[in-house]
């Protein structure tokens, strides 16, 4: 550690921009990682604040909630502790010159899928909504009055709630009464029984219906099977491992140059009785130091930049996580010092100094 720490501070400007490198990897590394946890979480907040263990929803509908259509007369085929009755839509919300993408649920106040309302009030009649509070950065507030893009129906926003997202669209809350309206028009009364799906908490959901039109799916494959969650996961996730390597293979380059270099030093070392693996150690350590420093120095940019960042942008930082990626970052600039090693072993003293 001392010989690797002592020829960093007499080369600084060639470890500097080793060092320099490293921090850029580890801050993109780190923005990454937020920004597949910010998506991730547009997806799913409404559905994680059921805080639900299963959705039950037509076998034909291949996990989709939009494309489930069943009778509330089915909720006596479910056998589970809570049970609450769910209709979903998706539609263009307008303000007047505000437009935005929503999604409309049809829920039963009394039942768990009510939200706790944060501003204003729940909605207690017909066409009466409490909507995600993220609409008010786009322009809507409270008694504003919304047309929908696919219904006659003028809704009003009595009320804001936090963090209530669904597929990416901010979250419209309306007794099953509106839904039946916006969704049937001037037929609602015929459809009053007609929901998407019937959200379960229970301990187990084995065994929660034994009708074969049903299907119970656990809450994640639920969310897993949303459209475009799980092929943008895997891309956000395919480039972050993507410059793992990428780091490995920089380090692995520039130290390598850098022993090279130094080989008649090394050879004259060995000479002297210096052992091949103290100075296997000391590459190693100072490889340690360097990704060390660039990742806090990346992990530090990545929070202030969080902290800045408007919040159209959807970066949302998990710690665990983060630490876990610096953690490995640290650990692959490492296994990059392995060529170095391996050149050290290899320097026959009496070569390297001319002998």
């Amino acid at each position: 550690m001392f010989l690797a720490w002592q020829e960093i501070k007499k080369n600084k400007l060639r470890f500097t921009l080793i060092t320099g490198i490293l921090m850029l990897i580890s801050f993109l590394v780190f923005f990454l990682s937020g920004l597949a946890t910010g998506l991730a979480d547009l997806n799913r907040e409404a559905v994680d604040k059921w805080e639900a263990s299963a959705i039950i929803l037509t076998e034909e509908s291949d996990k989709s909630l939009y494309q489930s259509f069943m009778s509330t007369d089915l909720l006596k085929d479910v056998e589970a502790e809570k049970t609450a009755v769910l209709g979903q839509l998706n539609a263009i919300a307008t303000n007047g010159d505000n437009k935005e993408n929503i999604s409309l649920f049809g829920i039963n106040k009394e039942e768990f899928l009510m939200p706790n309302v944060t501003e204003g009030k729940a909605f207690e009649k017909a066409n009466e909504v409490v909507a995600n509070d993220s609409l008010k950065d786009e322009g809507f507030d409270l008694g504003d009055t919304l047309s929908l893009s696919s219904s006659d129906q003028q809704l009003t926003i009595v009320g804001f709630t936090e963090q209530a997202r669904f597929n990416a669209a901010p979250v419209l809350y309306a007794s099953l009464e509106t839904f039946h309206l916006v969704k049937f028009g001037e037929v609602a009364d015929q459809k009053k029984d007609q929901i998407n799906g019937i959200v379960v908490q229970d301990d187990s959901i084995s065994n929660l219906t034994q009708n074969e039109e049903l299907k119970a799916i656990e809450i994640e494959s639920f969310i897993e099977s949303l459209p475009g969650y799980t092929e943008q996961k895997l891309t956000l996730n395919f480039m972050i491992y993507f410059l793992f390597g990428i780091s490995s293979i920089i380090v692995a380059i520039f130290l390598y140059v850098l022993t090279v270099q130094k080989i008649s030093m090394f050879g004259v070392m060995k000479a002297q009785g210096i052992s091949s693996s103290y100075l296997s150690r000391s590459v190693v350590a100072q490889t340690f130091i360097l990704s060390f420093i660039g990742t806090v120095i990346g992990f530090a940019l990545t929070l202030i930049s969080g902290a800045i960042l408007p919040a159209a942008i959807p970066v949302s930082f998990d710690l665990t996580s983060m630490m876990l990626y610096g953690t490995i970052l640290i650990i692959v600039a490492m296994v990059g010092a392995v060529f170095s090693v391996l050149t050290i072993v290899r320097i026959d003293p009496l070569k390297a100094i001319g002998g």
